[in-house]
């Protein structure tokens, strides 16, 4: 038995059966999760996360929350009154295990030969003569000055310390109730890792909220602008809407969370998987205005007969490009790899089997004007123009097309990796704010911590690391380095005279270093120094701030620490989150290389199997190079750069325009094996099957769209990207291909399917 006699025979199982797997697939998203860490992005054995790790077991949690107070003076008698108060409490609160503020920064001083350690703020000042003394001395105070409390005096921090096993809400929750419990007219900013993943996964399920169901609507009022029939409309979109769910509903069902680049699986569905059931409905319309007194039955039979071939085909080479994704180092691209095929894949089994299951149910519709060729569409007349181009110009278009692809081309070595991951949110959001803040004011956001394991008294180790720190320092983009070797150099300072032979001097015995740590902790406290060296002064910190926003810039800090330090003996490893940062960046051209060649070759290979032709291989793969050079290259001259979103463009981009090679292909084929010339061929393939492919393309695009509105950057540009893909691939499905077809005239195209 056929197998179209067998779809409209048993077509209300294959109705009913499609509908009950995609309500039992859809009980799962109920247990859908977010995940905004990029940390666990990475696989965890990386170096970076074993690094950080490792650091984080010996110091506690090295991504500290800032909270940036700006107003006039922060030493008027309002802010330093609600400063105090706010640093006793957070103290007190049991989701910080340290704090740092005016209150609790330290001024080291010497005194009749012994040494004094205070608060920088012992009192709060009652006149103008006092509030410039305390001034003065802050700004003599380098444990406080440009790092507490800015050059101008317009803005201070309080640096909070997360404690072991607390979430990121509670410690929202917690910064937010004492901010209110104690108010105050300066304007607030945060910043932080932690209200970095809170506005991330806020984001992630606004955009799911906003994106699918907009996606959805548009994607309907545009099939009904181009099919103008709600059957035409229907039937593409219970597709759609069936593989989001099987697509979705299969990370909850393996224990995956959502992330930024995940939350593409829903909008690739509206964008990719109405693309089979789009060709199913042009073609039935250009049968029914064709054969008027055909039954929907018939119509159906024959639309199958010829689709089913090409739309398994253009199935299979799609999953083949976003399967290029499962060879990404990246986790979630490894899963939106997997999912999305997976929802492709039952987009096309739903296309060649429900779709016309329920087109036989249906009663048949009036038949296009534009398609019985009493007023030409829009559509029509400029497919008809393209034709005429394709066979009238060929080598003019090769000449246009190489051109082009040479001159965006060339902006590929100007494409550039995105390591920062703060740019994801726009400029003016608030956290890109207190971003820009600790960036100009207080040193930079970027930490990089040097574990140093041994005998942290020994002289000649601690004279190292005050090498090391006066070497750093004279680098632009650092704002500060802090080890316990530069808080001996302070206490030098302090118990000693300038001129003295051991002022601003590490000590030359261990004595001398045990004695400088004795008269400290007469006046001070021992655990000032907790996040600098452990209790028994057997491993210790270098910290390093700095200021890096690209790749390169954080490249050169990095670089120099370990030109620096690489010989020591004591280092032990470099940690940092910038260092994840760094390994995301790497892992995105990484990844971009591996799932491009795979995709591409995967491709290929099918196209040679398909059509049993090496050249079918290597004409199929032209478009695809195409695009991903012209797209590279105009990444690189509009300075879009490669981050953790726009690395799934290539595969993707990819998976979805190899479809429009394919479709001309075989009905340029069928147009050929009828009879006709290669000229009459082109012009019936792009004005009946260019149809469906422009309204294909254009359905994709629009899907895509949608992301604008996303509250990522790079989401944005992603959107940006992949629709200027699908244009590039569209317009060589019918330009560029046909011409090269009338040109070379290759022999595959002139077999019988």
């Amino acid at each position: 038995m056929k197998y179209e006699h067998f779809i409209i025979k048993y077509r209300w199982w294959f109705i009913i059966v499609p509908i009950i797997i995609t309500v039992l697939a859809a009980i799962p998203l109920a247990k859908t999760k977010v995940n905004p860490d990029l940390e666990k992005y990475l696989p965890e054995n990386t170096p970076a996360m074993l690094a950080k790790a490792k650091i984080d077991s010996l110091f506690g949690n090295s991504d500290p929350v800032i909270l940036i107070f700006e107003t006039t003076d922060v030493l008027n008698t309002e802010t330093l009154t609600r400063l105090k108060n706010l640093s006793r409490a957070f103290h007190k609160a049991n989701e910080f295990d340290g704090v740092i503020s005016l209150y609790d920064t330290k001024s080291i001083k010497g005194a009749y030969g012994a040494m004094v350690v205070d608060p920088v703020i012992k009192r709060i000042p009652k006149t103008e003569i006092q509030r410039e003394q305390l001034r003065k001395e802050i700004r003599q105070n380098e444990l406080a000055y440009k790092l507490v409390v800015s050059e101008d005096f317009s803005k201070t921090v309080i640096i909070l310390k997360v404690a072991s096993g607390i979430t990121d809400e509670q410690v929202v929750h917690t910064i937010k109730r004492t901010l209110h419990e104690f108010p105050g007219s300066e304007t607030v900013y945060k910043g932080g890792t932690v209200y970095l993943r809170v506005q991330v996964n806020s984001d992630i399920s606004r955009d799911m909220l906003i994106l699918m169901p907009l996606g959805m609507l548009i994607m309907i009022l545009f099939l009904l602008l181009s099919f103008r029939e709600w059957k035409s409309v229907a039937l593409p979109f219970l597709v759609v809407a069936m593989s989001i769910v099987i697509s979705l509903g299969f990370f909850p069902l393996m224990g995956w969370e959502l992330s930024i680049i995940t939350i593409l699986a829903p909008i690739m569905m509206i964008a990719i998987a109405n693309n089979y059931g789009v060709h199913f409905i042009a073609r039935y319309q250009e049968l029914n205005a064709a054969n008027p007194q055909w039954s929907m039955k018939e119509i159906t039979k024959n639309v199958l007969y010829h689709l089913k071939k090409p739309v398994i085909i253009t199935g299979l080479t799609t999953i083949a490009g976003i399967l290029g994704l499962v060879v990404h180092i990246l986790l979630p691209a490894k899963q939106l790899g997997i999912a999305a095929s997976l929802g492709i894949a039952f987009a096309l089994l739903l296309s060649i089997s429900f779709i016309p299951a329920m087109m036989a149910t249906m009663k048949k519709g009036k038949a296009l004007k534009s398609l019985t060729q009493e007023k030409a569409g829009i559509i029509e007349k400029g497919l008809s123009r393209l034709a005429k181009l394709s066979t009238n110009r060929p080598i003019v278009i090769l000449f246009v097309f190489g051109s082009f692809l040479l001159l965006a081309g060339a902006g590929i070595v100007h494409l550039q990796v995105d390591s920062n991951s703060e740019n994801f949110l726009p400029s003016k959001h608030p956290f890109r704010q207190a971003t820009s803040i600790v960036n100009e004011d207080f040193g930079g956001t970027k930490y990089l911590t040097v574990l140093f394991e041994g005998d942290m008294k020994d002289p000649k180790l601690l004279q190292r690391l005050d090498h090391y720190e006066t070497e750093l320092k004279k680098n632009p983009s650092v704002g500060s380095v802090m080890s316990i070797a530069s808080i001996l150099k302070i206490m030098s300072r302090a118990i000693n005279d300038k001129g003295d032979e051991f002022y601003d001097k590490i000590p030359d015995t261990r004595e001398a270093v045990a004695q400088y740590i004795e008269l400290y902790s007469m006046s001070g406290e021992p655990e000032d120094f907790d996040d600098l060296v452990n209790f028994d002064y057997t491993q210790a910190l270098l910290i390093v701030q700095f200021r890096a926003d690209s790749k390169n810039a954080l490249d050169n800090v990095i670089d120099e620490i370990d030109r620096l330090t690489v010989d020591d003996p004591n280092r032990s490893i470099i940690g940092g989150y910038c260092l994840v940062d760094k390994e995301l960046a790497e892992a995105v051209v990484h990844g971009q290389y591996n799932s491009l060649l795979f995709a591409i070759l995967i491709i290929a290979l099918l196209l040679v199997l398909i059509f049993r032709s090496f050249v079918s291989g290597l004409l199929g793969s032209l478009p695809l190079l195409f695009t991903v050079i012209t797209l590279f290259g105009t990444m690189g001259w509009l300075g879009i750069k490669l981050d953790i979103g726009t690395a799934m463009l290539s595969s993707i981009a990819i998976g979805i325009g190899v479809d429009y090679t394919i479709h001309f292909f075989w009905r340029y084929r069928y147009e050929l094996g009828s009879g006709k010339s290669h000229e009459e061929a082109i012009a019936t393939t792009l004005t009946t099957t260019g149809r469906g492919i422009t309204i294909n393309a254009f359905s994709v695009m629009l899907g895509f769209v949608i992301l604008f509105v996303s509250s990522f950057l790079t989401i944005k540009y992603f959107a940006f990207l992949i629709i200027f893909s699908v244009l590039l691939c569209l317009l060589c499905a019918l330009i560029l291909i046909p011409a090269l077809c009338l040109l070379i005239k290759p022999k595959f195209l002139e077999k019988k399917p």
